[in-house]
């Protein structure tokens, strides 16, 4: 009975929490106009997708701004990491952890309306530019925390073990200390992609009518009512998600 119990409320977990993700895509090939009509299955929602330019062209915009900002966010955040590792001093940066944290719990709506005065100020045009810097700068945050969470396991001896055995600074931290802070890296690094690509809320302060991302896209979309394009827009996104977390976990692996 209390196994029959523990099944049913896994099943149970597991349906509120994927049955609107299979909504989603059991909708994106309905025949009907409207979302929730079911008049058969079809793909002509997904060819009208790939002839939206308009879609694939903030997609295209999403997906350069994420992969520039979590790439800029995760080594600035590798840096910081390692430097603090180096100078054994990771342990007495509390004041710094707090700031961090503090970053992190800011409402983003508090986020998006300080970014937009900063820009102002500083005269900096609203577009790729600012979205750039406002994604670093939330992402920043989290990217310093997933890896802060690995570099403090680590014994220190083994990097000084590397010195004495003749390796240099550079050589050491390569061969030694990167390759142990790979997961955690890989992990902030997609971490830092999926906070860029899926924003909405600071996007839409500092965004400019020049570049337009995706999220912003779909958002003023749904003014109008959900369409089955949308619908498709989701699932597209939904499996190339998977494909990531897929490769993710596979160099994970291969690195463990």
């Amino acid at each position: 009975m209390k196994s029959l119990m523990q099944k049913l409320y896994l099943f149970f977990i597991y349906g509120f929490l994927y049955l609107p993700i299979g909504v989603l895509v059991l909708y994106s090939v309905n025949k009907a106009k409207y979302s929730m009509i079911w008049q058969g299955p079809s793909t002509i929602w997904y060819q009208t997708l790939l002839e939206n330019t308009e879609i694939w062209t903030a997609f295209m915009h999403s997906a350069l701004l994420g992969i520039t900002a979590s790439l800029i966010a995760t080594t600035a955040g590798l840096l910081a990491a390692v430097q603090l590792f180096l100078s054994q001093k990771l342990k007495k940066h509390d004041g710094f952890m707090t700031l961090l944290l503090l970053l992190i719990i800011i409402p983003d709506l508090v986020l998006g309306v300080a970014l937009l005065i900063f820009f102002n100020y500083a005269h900096i045009p609203l577009g790729f530019f600012s979205l750039l810097i406002a994604h670093i700068t939330f992402s920043l945050p989290f990217v310093l925390l997933t890896i802060f969470s690995r570099i403090e396991t680590l014994d220190m001896n083994i990097y000084l073990s590397a010195l004495d055995l003749g390796a240099s600074h550079t050589r050491a931290l390569i061969k030694v200390l990167l390759p142990l802070l790979f997961p955690s890296i890989l992990s902030a690094l997609l971490l830092s992609f999926t906070l860029s690509f899926d924003d909405v809320v600071i996007s839409y302060f500092v965004a400019g009518p020049e570049f337009n991302i995706l999220p912003l896209a779909i958002y003023s979309m749904i003014r109008s009512g959900i369409t089955p394009e949308l619908n498709a827009l989701g699932t597209i996104t939904l499996f190339l998600s998977l494909i990531l977390v897929l490769i993710s976990s596979s160099l994970t692996r291969k690195a463990s």
